[in-house]
């Protein structure tokens, strides 16, 4: 559904975008370019060079007493935890030239907070957030710039479900629609929310860009910017092939194809009631606001067989073979329930008559491989069972490839033209994607190829 839709513009900056001072002041900048740009949702700082632990990070090794960082070599102490995020927020209130005592001060007493249990870790973990939007809504106040930090425990953003996976309640809707963005910019924490006592309860990792997607569908807005440091979805991952560009539109089925084979793009759930509202999300550079960036839009017209490859690496699985288990009611789903008793997640599991293999982030086996080979065997008695490690599948994604076998044929002829070996294929039943998957240590090589025949060559 499309109408209803305004002019507003909903801006979601993450934390590399307010990691410190010099980023929120391109922050400042891009607001004030477009006065559409009234409803802003922050993150938590984040980090500013590869080996910085995010705020998050250590507001977690806080609120768990030490543990967050007790298998890191060497560990991190709580108290060091502390004074890097007292250190982080008083540089960036500093170098903004903000008052900076006052906050310092309540941030200490936060830090401090007697909560225990799930409610401690998800206030502490809120606090990167909560002192980041009050501190770019006191910098845009000051810039001439009149904006408030709308905060969820004052406008009633409610949630419920588990403490630290929470859900948006329905309600909330129209409590953001609401807010009242007239004579002020309304800056808004994400990743936080609380409970109808009032407790603070926080969405997995990654949930401010689901409050900035909630916050878009809310108030019907035109258009959900979510600022990164990535100008766009990239075809395939630059790290590994510089010459890939940004794709200027996709669809949201697309981006999840993408996101959910190694695309780490944003929150599952932040696309959703964007999805159902028809609110476009446009992904953009704070470090580049001119670049044309990526539209997530409900349809589009494909002008292409393939517009990504998605690449995810450390993939292992579990082969069993079995005469008729295909046959066999309630193998599958006997078998799914096994892998989800031990806590791993699936990726894929094709299947044929006699045999059927299951995917999975092969650290997950970590610890647990022995006693998940038991329980399979004890359970379902399989002919033969073999584990497989170091995979690494290739996903191409587009919506031009239903219907079209050309980019599949292009596929496996590059990658027999290079002498790799495929180990797996299988389409999904969509046909907007088929899956590759290869030795981990032919992973480079096979992922030009394919990037060659299916985009690069266009």
């Amino acid at each position: 559904m499309t109408t209803g839709l305004n002019d507003t513009i909903v801006c979601k900056f993450g934390g590399s975008s307010v990691a410190d001072a010099d980023q929120i002041v391109k922050v400042r900048d891009i607001v004030a370019a477009d006065e559409r740009r009234r409803h802003i949702v922050v993150s938590a700082p984040g980090r500013r060079h590869a080996h910085e632990e995010k705020v998050t990070d250590h507001l977690l090794n806080i609120a768990t007493h030490g543990a967050h960082f007790a298998e890191r070599r060497p560990p991190i102490a709580v108290e060091d935890s502390t004074k890097a995020v007292n250190t982080r927020f008083g540089e960036i209130l500093v170098g903004l030239d903000l008052p900076s005592e006052p906050m310092l001060q309540e941030l200490d007493r936060d830090l401090a907070t007697d909560l225990e249990g799930a409610a401690r870790v998800a206030f502490l973990a809120s606090r990167g957030e909560h002192y980041s939007a009050r501190i770019v809504a006191a910098f845009l106040t000051a810039s001439e710039m009149p904006a408030s930090a709308r905060l969820p425990e004052d406008f009633g953003l409610l949630v419920d479900g588990p403490m630290l996976q929470a859900r948006v309640h329905p309600d909330t809707s129209e409590r953001i629609a609401a807010l009242d963005v007239t004579d002020e910019l309304a800056v808004i924490p994400g990743y936080y929310g609380v409970q109808e006592d009032g407790t603070v309860a926080v969405f997995s990792r990654g949930g401010s860009d689901l409050t900035g997607g909630e916050v878009a569908a809310a108030v019907n807005a035109g258009s959900y910017e979510n600022w990164t440091d990535v100008s766009g979805v990239f075809e395939a991952d630059p790290r590994v092939l510089p010459e890939a560009r940004a794709i200027p539109r996709l669809t949201f089925k697309e981006i999840r194809l993408l996101a959910s084979k190694g695309f780490n793009v944003f929150h599952f759930d932040a696309m959703v009631n964007c999805r159902r509202r028809g609110v476009p999300i446009h992904i953009r550079n704070t470090n580049d606001p001119e670049a044309a960036g990526t539209r997530i839009l409900n349809e589009r017209v494909p002008e292409e067989g393939v517009v990504g490859i998605a690449r995810l690496d450390d993939v292992g699985y579990i082969y069993l073979e079995k005469d008729d288990l295909s046959m066999e009611v309630g193998f599958t789903a006997s078998l799914l329930r096994i892998f989800q008793d031990f806590g791993i997640n699936t990726h894929h599991y094709p299947t044929d008559r006699d045999d059927i293999a299951v995917l999975v982030d092969q650290t997950d086996l970590k610890g647990s491989i022995n006693d998940l080979r038991r329980a399979i065997d004890e359970t379902l008695q399989p002919d033969a069972m073999e584990v497989v490690y170091n995979l690494s599948i290739l996903t191409p994604v587009g919506l031009g490839l239903k219907h079209n076998s050309s980019p599949v044929a292009d596929a496996l002829q590059s990658l027999s033209e290079r002498n790799i070996a495929l180990e797996m294929f299988h389409q999904s039943p969509s046909q907007l994607c088929f899956h590759l998957g290869v030795s981990g240590a032919a992973a480079d090589v096979a992922y030009r190829a394919l990037y060659e025949a299916l985009i690069g060559g266009d």
